[in-house]
């Protein structure tokens, strides 16, 4: 990445329904660099979607909670894929990472309300590859997720430098 798909990057982050040819025109390069430029960080991962975001306090789910998820360490269970694949189908859950420390697995789920949440929970607990759990509820957002600062880094190394 360089400081032209940095700049494209925030452009499109920032005015999502911009057409690639105004796109060309606030950054002041040819339709067909746009073009190129947008592609190249499509088929290289760096974009990975373009699709609105969604606000699930705005869709009815203002509680956001963190399970810590223990699996059986049985292959006979089918450890970490089958529980992933078991979280994929709630819809609940938003994201789930395998990770170190005192769990196996981290998801990130959301509820109507902590009654709500009850219910979630043990829909995640129904597959016998899970031992244990422990929950952590989300009192207040202090950085939503986000990886623009972090593009602007790789674009503007000066910008991890501590002077």
């Amino acid at each position: 990445m360089d400081a032209l798909d940095g700049r494209l990057i925030d452009l499109f982050a920032t005015d999502p329904r911009i057409g690639v040819l105004e796109a060309s025109r606030r950054l002041g390069v040819a339709r067909g660099t746009v073009q190129a430029r947008l592609d190249k960080l499509a088929t290289s991962g760096v974009i990975t979607g373009w699709g609105p975001e969604l606000s699930p306090e705005a869709l009815g789910y203002p509680v956001t909670a963190f399970l810590t998820l223990e699996i059986r360490q049985e292959p006979s269970r089918g450890g970490h894929d089958t529980v992933g694949a078991h979280l994929a189908a709630i819809p609940e859950v938003l994201e789930a990472h395998t990770i170190t420390g005192a769990g196996d697995m981290l998801a990130r789920v959301v509820a109507r309300s902590n009654t709500d949440l009850q219910r979630v929970i043990d829909r995640v607990l129904e597959t016998s590859a899970i031992v244990r759990s422990s929950t952590v509820i989300a009192l207040a957002t202090q950085v939503p997720y986000r990886v623009r600062p972090l593009a602007r880094t790789v674009t503007d190394p000066q910008l991890t430098q501590h002077g």
